[in-house]
């Protein structure tokens, strides 16, 4: 992969930025998007340390112009994409009931409508190049579910359907689509709950372990690579074993 680009969404911070890290040592260039461009431009500065060229761009997603723009940089800045990881993702948690209009269109619009709009873009560029990685982050709850998430749930597994779909009609073209599902990742929002609530989610994790952001992006490397060239249109399930 040395010297391919790799666009992350969400790659200031979490997931995102372990993704970027793991690409980095193996020679890819790295394009950061986040909506925080603060963020994004430090993760840009500690990437090139792995001698590397990294870009910030600031973006919202669900936005097909500020979408469009990042490809245009991109291009310019690299002359091709090969690879793009859809990470951006939000959580606006409640009980079906309490679940506000809004709540449920804000995370629909980041989670599914920008992995839409990202992937059609990475599309038109890969499809020249007849060749190209696209990578969608999904989650156990779309295969699960999970009581407070429908909004999310609902994304999740969405990513999973338009994966599949996109895997069949663009794989005559040298490009793979595959979806990397984590479980309970330790991050920043897991290091929020209490520890009661922590034991009662590892009850449910055979491994008994939440998972590290490097166990999800050794998944996504392995995608990108060309070793995965015979598969697309698949899951790889990143959870510990809670749900087989």
């Amino acid at each position: 992969m040395k010297g391919h680009t790799a666009i992350i969404t969400g790659g200031g911070r979490g997931i995102g930025r372990a993704i970027a890290e793991s690409l980095a040592k193996h020679g890819v260039n790295i394009a950061v998007v986040d909506i925080n461009l603060d963020i994004a431009r430090e993760a840009a500065a500690e990437l090139e340390k792995a001698g590397i060229k990294s870009i910030a761009l600031k973006a919202d997603v669900s936005n097909a112009s500020d979408v469009s723009n990042i490809f245009k940089e991109v291009l310019r800045e690299f002359g091709k994409v090969e690879i793009l990881v859809n990470n951006a993702g939000i959580t606006r948690d409640a009980l079906l009931l309490r679940m506000k209009e809004e709540d449920w269109d804000s995370v629909i619009n980041i989670n599914l409508k920008g992995t839409f709009l990202c992937s059609r873009e990475a599309i038109k560029a890969m499809s020249k190049e007849r060749y190209g990685r696209i990578i969608n982050i999904a989650s156990v709850v779309a295969f699960m579910g999970n009581p407070g998430q429908a909004n999310y749930s609902a994304s999740k597994a969405g990513i999973v359907g338009l994966t599949k779909t996109i895997a069949k009609e663009y794989a005559s073209r040298g490009i793979t689509v595959n979806a990397v599902a984590p479980g309970f990742i330790a991050t920043a929002m897991t290091d929020a709950i209490s520890e009661n609530v922590k034991q009662e989610m590892l009850k449910a994790i055979p491994m008994n372990r939440f998972g590290s952001v490097e166990d999800v992006a050794n998944a996504v490397v392995f995608f990108a690579t060309s070793e995965s060239g015979y598969i697309t249109g698949q899951v790889i399930h990143v959870n510990g074993g809670m749900y087989m």
